[in-house]
């Protein structure tokens, strides 16, 4: 009887304690009540802890079955200053004129070179009384001796420089006509209304704001090199270069008479429709 497991919430045990006592008094019905209300409570309890556990993937469900109100996304139309005309036309060389006969001769006088007899040309060297009235030179030139002497400009025939093209590749910031959208700007944002979709990890985390793009508007209006400056992620970046990618081909750039390459900038807005 002492080893055995005692169980004093049983009934016989209950009567027991309450034996010759005022059972009509609360602690009887307690102490009889107890099994019940202890696996009401757990039951409660347990059924409240799952409840709260699935209550995020009810919610979802419930949002599954309400149809959503398509996002509106709202462009900002920003006006850009253009840069301030930058004078990149080069004159043209001028004309090659013949410098005017020196008033003295000229005569051949070539440093010596040691050669044997037999290699030394007929030719005999100039006298001293001729290079008293003659200045040594590149070769022998007939003088005039009434031209007038000029000591700006070079005597003889000079080395002429070559003018070399610029470089067709070259990126211009500035010209004389700046590339744009067909239709203008204002058709170029309604261009990205139209076409950019606004990523989902940017709409849940409630991100906006601008990403700053550069491109090259080629010479045939395709646009290349196309780079994100300063951009605000969750895709945003991604999404406003796809955009530029499929733009249609733009005016080009127009430089002393002809299309040329130009770096451009835009910045593109990603901003959410208030409810």
């Amino acid at each position: 009887m002492l080893g055995s497991k005692l169980d004093i919430l049983k009934q016989e045990w209950i009567d027991v304690v309450f034996s010759d006592r005022n059972k009509a008094y609360g602690a009887y019905e307690l102490r009889k009540q107890n099994s019940k209300r202890t696996g009401l409570a757990l039951l409660v309890g347990i059924s409240v802890f799952v409840f709260v556990i699935a209550l995020p993937t009810i919610i979802n469900k419930i949002k599954g079955f309400i149809p959503k109100a398509p996002e509106k996304v709202n462009i900002t139309e920003v006006v850009l200053t253009p840069p301030p005309p930058v004078d990149q036309i080069k004159k043209p060389p001028p004309p090659v004129v013949e410098p005017p006969k020196p008033k003295v001769d000229q005569v051949k006088f070539p440093p010596p070179v040691v050669k044997p007899d037999e290699q030394v040309p007929d030719e005999e060297p100039p006298t001293s009384k001729e290079l008293e009235v003659a200045d040594p030179g590149q070769k022998d030139q007939k003088g005039d001796p009434n031209a007038e002497i000029r000591i700006d400009e070079p005597v003889g025939n000079s080395d002429v420089k070559q003018v070399i093209e610029e470089d067709p590749n070259q990126i211009f910031t500035a010209v004389e006509n700046q590339p744009d959208f067909p239709g203008g700007m204002q058709a170029f944002y309604k261009y990205l209304g139209n076409n950019i979709r606004y990523p989902a990890v940017a709409r849940e985390n409630n991100v906006q704001g601008r990403v700053f793009v550069t491109f090259v508007v080629e010479k045939d209006g395709s646009l290349t090199d196309i780079k994100v400056m300063r951009g605000i992620g969750s895709g945003c970046d991604e999404e406003a270069v796809r955009v530029l990618k499929k733009s249609p081909k733009w005016k080009p750039g127009i430089q002393n008479g002809r299309p040329v390459r130009v770096q451009y900038s835009v910045p593109i807005a990603f901003n959410l429709a208030s409810e």
